[in-house]
C-alpha cells in the first residue's frame, strides 16, 4: 500500500504513561521501514521529551486515540509544533489477536502513514474553552433538576401534594410556602395563602394539597435541597455571564441562531461553542448532520438496507438541539418547523419526528452560518402550498371517516 507519510507515529495513551512507535524509511535505503519504540511518562515534562524525540525524528503525522480525557495533555502540547490528529477508537480497531499497548501503537502508526485514518474535530483553544463552560453549565443545569426531584420526592413522602397544584414548586409562591413549612408553620390555611398572582385563585386546591404529615425529619432534608439548588443556581448563573463574556465575537451568529424557532440564547451558545461557529470544516449540511449524530444510519447489506438507527454524535448538542426540538414542535402549524413535526408524527412516531426538526435546526444552522443570513420560516402552510392535492386528500379521507361527503370549488376572486 503507498505510503502517504514517511514519518509517522502512533500514541497509545493511558492514564500513567504511554507508548509512541515511530515508523521511518530505513537507513539501509530498502523498502522495509524502520520501528523504534519508546515509553514516555504523562507528565508535562515527559511529554516535552516526547515532544523533541518527534521534532527530532522529523515526524510529519502523530497519530492518537480518543481514550478518555487522557489525550488532551499530550495533544495539546504536541499541537504546536506538529501535524496532530485524533481519532475515533472504533475506526482505529486492530485485527484480532494479540493485543497490548505496544502492538496498539504500532498499528495506530502504520495505518496513519497509509493514511487509513480520519481525524476527528478538535477545536482551537478559545472554543475549547467555551465548550468547557457550556458543558459544565448543563450539568449543572440536570443536577438542579435532579435536585429538584429528591425535594419533590420528599413531599411526596410527606403527604404534601404541592406539584399536583402549582407547576412549579420552586416558583414565587411554591418556595414562600416550602420556607415557611421549613420554619415551622402547619396552618394549611396560612400556607395556602401565601399564594400569589395565578396561585390565589387555587388556594382551595392548596389547603388540600398541603394538608400531609410534614415532620422536622421533612423539614431537615428540604432545607438541605432547597440550599443545593440555590447553590447550583447560583453557579449556573456566574456561568452564565462567563459564557456571554467570551461569547461577544460570536454577537452576529448568536442573534441568527436565536431566530430560528425554538432556539434561544443558552441553546445557540451551545451550538456555537460545539461546533465553533466555523461551518468550513463542514462541506455540507449533511456532513455537520452526520457529525451530530441526527440523520439516519446507513446499513445495507446483501442488496437489504439493516437498522437506520441514529450513530453516536456529540451529545451535548444533540441535547440543546432536542431541546430547540421540543419547543419548535410546539408552535404546531405557526412555523415550518412545527408543521414538519405535526406532519411526520403520525407515521414515524414523536421520538423520530424530533429527530427530524433537529436535523432541519442544523440545516439551517449550517445555511445561515455559512451565508451570513438571518433565518427565513417557510411558513406553517408551507407543506399545503407545496402539495395542494395532498393535502385535499386528507380533508376527504378525514370527513369520510366521520361519515361525511366533501366536494370542492374553486373560490371566485374579482
Amino acid at each position: 500500500m503507498e505510503l502517504l507519510h514517511q514519518r509517522c507515529a502512533g500514541l497509545d495513551i493511558g492514564k500513567k504513561d504511554l507508548k509512541a512507535c515511530v515508523r521511518t524509511p530505513s537507513p539501509s535505503g530498502k523498502r522495509s521501514r524502520r520501528q523504534e519504540i519508546r515509553t514516555f511518562a504523562t507528565t508535562t515534562n515527559a511529554l516535552l521529551e516526547l515532544r523533541d524525540w518527534l521534532v527530532a525524528e522529523k515526524v510529519t503525522l502523530v497519530v492518537m486515540e480518543a481514550t478518555g480525557d487522557y489525550w488532551r495533555g499530550a495533544f495539546y502540547l504536541l499541537e504546536d509544533c506538529l501535524n496532530v490528529i485524533l481519532v475515533n477508537a472504533a475506526h482505529a480497531k486492530g485485527l484480532p489477536g494479540r493485543k497490548t499497548d505496544v502492538s496498539d501503537a504500532a498499528w495506530l502508526s502504520q495505518m496513519g502513514e497509509c493514511g487509513l485514518l480520519k481525524a476527528s474535530f478538535v477545536p482551537p483553544e478559545p472554543i475549547r474553552q467555551l465548550r468547557d463552560l457550556t458543558r459544565y453549565r448543563a450539568t449543572l443545569a440536570a443536577e438542579r433538576t435532579r435536585e429538584a426531584s429528591r425535594l419533590e420526592k420528599e413531599l411526596e413522602d410527606a403527604g404534601i401534594k404541592l406539584s399536583s397544584v402549582a407547576t412549579d414548586i420552586l416558583g414565587a409562591s411554591g418556595r414562600a410556602m416550602l420556607t415557611a413549612l421549613i420554619e415551622g408553620e402547619r396552618d394549611v390555611h396560612v400556607l395556602a395563602e401565601m399564594a400569589k398572582a395565578r396561585m390565589r385563585p387555587k388556594i382551595p386546591q392548596l389547603v388540600e394539597a398541603l394538608t400531609g404529615n410534614f415532620g422536622e425529619h421533612h423539614a431537615f432534608l428540604c432545607r438541605l435541597h432547597l440550599e443545593r439548588i440555590d447553590q447550583l443556581s447560583s453557579a449556573i448563573l456566574e456561568l452564565s455571564t462567563r459564557i456571554e463574556e467570551q461569547m461577544r465575537p460570536f454577537s452576529r451568529q448568536l442573534e441568527q441562531l436565536q431566530t430560528i424557532p425554538g432556539v434561544g440564547q443558552a441553546t445557540a451558545e451551545v451550538i456555537i461553542a460545539e461546533t465553533g461557529g466555523d461551518m468550513s470544516r463542514f462541506r455540507t449540511p449533511e456532513h455537520l448532520a452526520s457529525w451530530a449524530g441526527i440523520c439516519p444510519g446507513h446499513h445495507e447489506s446483501a442488496g437489504k438496507r439493516k437498522s437506520g438507527k441514529t450513530r453516536h454524535g456529540n451529545r451535548w448538542l444533540g441535547g440543546a438541539l432536542g431541546t430547540a426540538a421540543m419547543a419548535a414542535s410546539r408552535t404546531k402549524n405557526k412555523t415550518y418547523l412545527g408543521a414538519r413535526y405535526q406532519r411526520l408524527v403520525p407515521r414515524l412516531g414523536k421520538k423520530k419526528a424530533i429527530v427530524a426538526v433537529e436535523h432541519s435546526i442544523l440545516t439551517a444552522t449550517w445555511h445561515m452560518l455559512t451565508h451570513d443570513v438571518d433565518y427565513h420560516d417557510l411558513g406553517g402552510d408551507y407543506f399545503t402550498r407545496r402539495d395542494p392535492t395532498r393535502a385535499m386528500r386528507n380533508i376527504i379521507r378525514q370527513a369520510n371517516a366521520l361519515g361525511f361527503t366533501v366536494r370542492f370549488e374553486a373560490i371566485q376572486t374579482a
